[in-house]
């Protein structure tokens, strides 16, 4: 894989505490950061004060703000650790210029956008056409193990519920 290790040969590893946020709402970030290990939220901070969570990350996710690395307006979402994390951070630029020279290495970027916009698809859709119940049976058809690393608040947040919310639901797919 070219992908990998341009990576790990021009990213730079960094460490960050549970708690720890890698970049904030608003915050400019050229960045794309690939997760090694720990366990990360995207989630926006409303003008309401509600949190709304983007999503989870996990071991070889990859993320970083687009609209910051492509514009001057900043990240639209934070980024926190939900564990002590190691994260490959590199800078959008160098990715892009070798990519630009690389046919390899394009062709495997190319791969993985398709799969991110398959997923941000799925999410989406899940979103705006499931019930929070389907929401809910999906998420843990497809990640069971997330249930163990991240709390049941965040799951709500995630789901576009609340935490009461959730406690029903799960006890209603428990009884049938």
């Amino acid at each position: 894989m070219k992908l990998k290790a341009f990576l790990n040969d021009y990213g730079r590893r960094v460490t960050y505490e549970r708690g720890e946020h890698v970049f904030h709402q608003g915050d400019l970030d050229c960045f794309l950061y690939v997760i090694e290990c720990g366990v990360l939220k995207a989630y926006y901070g409303a003008s309401d004060g509600k949190e709304r969570v983007k999503s989870f990350l996990l071991r070889g996710d990859i993320i970083g703000s687009l609209k910051s690395i492509l514009t001057t307006d900043g990240c639209r979402f934070n980024l926190v650790c939900l564990d002590d994390c190691s994260l490959l951070k590199i800078e959008f630029d160098v990715l892009y210029k070798k990519s630009r020279d690389d046919l390899e290495l394009s062709h495997e970027i190319i791969d993985f956008l398709i799969e991110f916009g398959l997923k941000k698809e799925t999410r989406e859709y899940e979103f705006l056409c499931l019930s929070p119940e389907e929401r809910y049976l999906e998420l843990l058809k497809k990640t069971p193990h997330l249930f163990d690393l991240v709390s049941q608040n965040e799951i709500a947040h995630y789901l576009g519920i609340t935490p009461v919310g959730l406690s029903r639901i799960k006890k209603r797919v428990q009884s049938k």
